[in-house]
């Protein structure tokens, strides 16, 4: 079941994997390119730390490329109809009230792919995401994470 979530993907989500992409196949292509040109220029390669810079810079761009490619190659994404209004679900955005300060923060559910903390997308699989999975509003959860344990109360519950 955790293998099928991580494929599933927030039409936002597959879309900023499909724009990454073209990003690194052409822009990010074409830096390194560039780079390992004006290095071997420079002409003894096996002490020019500038083409190995770049040569490591090239590993890690296809390697990416490669990885994003066998994600979106099996990806789902998700329909406004699969997402409940009336329990958190992948997809779902929530509103999420800390008991103890009582400062409430608004996520968007999402998988691991397409978590990012900073833009307050939760991953379905992180504590917090696995303790509110399925629950309606109104419903407190407690979740214990490697800070301590914390008490949320589900605020609100939209797509």
């Amino acid at each position: 079941m955790a293998d099928e979530k991580n494929n599933v993907f927030t039409s936002e989500g597959f879309q900023r994997l499909q724009d990454e992409l073209s990003f690194l196949k052409t822009t990010k292509t074409a830096e390194i390119t560039e780079r390992l040109a004006e290095a071997r220029a420079q002409g003894d390669l096996s002490e020019n730390s500038e083409y190995d810079d770049a040569k490591d810079a090239q590993a890690k761009n296809e390697a990416r490329i490669k990885e994003i490619e066998a994600l979106l190659k099996d990806a789902v994404v998700l329909s406004d109809d699969e997402i409940s209004k009336t329990n958190v679900s992948l997809g779902s955005t929530v509103i999420l009230r800390d008991e103890q300060t009582k400062e409430e923060i608004e996520y968007s559910i999402v998988n691991a792919q397409e978590e990012d903390i900073f833009e307050n997308r939760l991953s379905i699989d992180s504590p917090v995401g696995k303790a509110i999975d399925g629950k309606k509003k109104g419903a407190t959860v407690t979740v214990t994470t490697p800070a301590g344990a914390f008490k949320y109360k589900i605020i609100k519950i939209g797509k």
